[in-house]
This record gives structure tokens, C-alpha cells and sequence, in this order.
């Protein structure tokens, strides 16, 4: 069952990967660079600074840390420890059958995906913590986290089945964080 599951992840990756033209691979790989994101985050902290008082402020600020921390490191636990699961970019049979758009793979493994882990896991614990003041805010930063994964797979560096475990991973330890920071806050603000 397990083979059949890598093999349907193969053939999946090979069709979204095979959709990837040159016209669109500048725009793929600004998107996939972490650093594009920086006005994205400023952005996001100002809503932030506008919206919360000190106490939430900091609250939100240490714990957006700690979340970051700790979707990256589970992501290298993940990747370097338990599955070992070589990137496409490293996969023997696929090499010469789909599109490498970065000049470099990147590590060996790839299991799962810590960019898709990041984003989602900004994306679920920002939207939550701004929901009251912009409703539909959290329905546009999940959508920059869809496009953040894909952006991973179009480049040939993940599985889709990397991408999906770093959203389901990135979107619970989000809420769990947000969780955390709602008791913080109601105990110590």
C-alpha cells in the first residue's frame, strides 16, 4: 500500500511539475523565495500593532517565534532522521522526466516540506489572531500558503506528499499555538 501511495505521489508530481513553463518560472521562484514574504510579514505586523495591546503584542510576537521554530525543526527531524525520503530533484527514475527550475536541489531529503509547513502554519496562526478585525484575511493568507506549497513541487524540489504533510503539520501546530496564546492571554493580560 505504502509503494502504491509513492507511486501515485511520483505521478502526481510529474504532472504538476510537467505544467511548469520558462514564462512562469520567475514568477514561481519569487514566490518560493522565504525573502519575497518580508513586506508580507511587515504588513501583517502592523495589523498586528494596530489591533493588539502590549501584553497581546508580546504574547503574539514570542509565540509567532516558537511556531516558526518549531514547524522548521520538526520538518528537519522529518527530513534528516526519520523518513529519509530523497527530493524528486534526487530521485533516480524521475530525474530525467521533470522540470529542476532552481540552479541547485537543494538538501537530500525532503520529507516534508518545511516552507509548506512555515507558510501554513503563519497563515492559520495569523489569520486567527487578526480574524476579529479582518474576517477574510485568514482566506487570503491560506491561499498565499497553497501557493508557497505548489511553488515547491512546480520547482521540483518536493512531492506533493511533502507539501500536504507541511500544511497538515504548519495548520496544527498554528491553531495549537494560537490555543496556547488565547490562554496566555486570558491568564496574564
Amino acid at each position: 500500500m505504502i509503494e502504491q501511495l509513492i507511486q501515485y505521489d511520483k505521478e502526481l508530481f510529474l504532472f504538476l511539475n510537467g505544467l511548469g513553463t520558462p514564462t512562469w518560472d520567475g514568477f514561481w521562484m519569487f514566490i518560493t523565495n522565504k525573502y519575497y514574504a518580508i513586506p508580507l510579514y511587515a504588513f501583517l505586523l502592523i495589523l498586528i500593532l494596530k489591533t493588539h495591546k502590549k501584553k497581546e503584542l508580546f504574547f503574539t510576537l514570542v509565540l509567532v517565534a516558537v511556531l516558526i521554530t518549531l514547524t522548521d525543526q520538526t520538518a528537519n527531524l522529518f527530513k534528516k532522521t526519520l523518513f529519509l525520503r530523497p527530493r524528486p530533484c534526487h530521485t533516480a527514475d524521475l530525474m530525467d522526466h521533470m522540470r529542476l527550475v532552481k540552479s541547485y536541489c537543494g538538501g537530500q531529503f525532503g520529507y516534508f516540506s518545511g516552507h509548506a509547513s512555515n507558510a501554513m502554519a503563519l497563515a492559520t496562526f495569523i489569520g486567527l489572531v487578526l480574524r476579529n478585525h479582518y474576517k477574510q484575511l485568514i482566506f487570503i493568507l491560506l491561499f498565499w500558503a497553497a501557493l508557497v506549497g505548489y511553488s515547491r513541487i512546480y520547482i521540483g524540489v518536493h512531492f506533493p506528499g511533502d507539501v500536504i504533510t507541511g500544511f497538515i503539520v504548519g495548520g496544527l501546530y498554528g491553531g495549537l499555538i494560537f490555543s496556547f496564546r488565547q490562554f496566555l492571554i486570558k491568564k496574564y493580560a
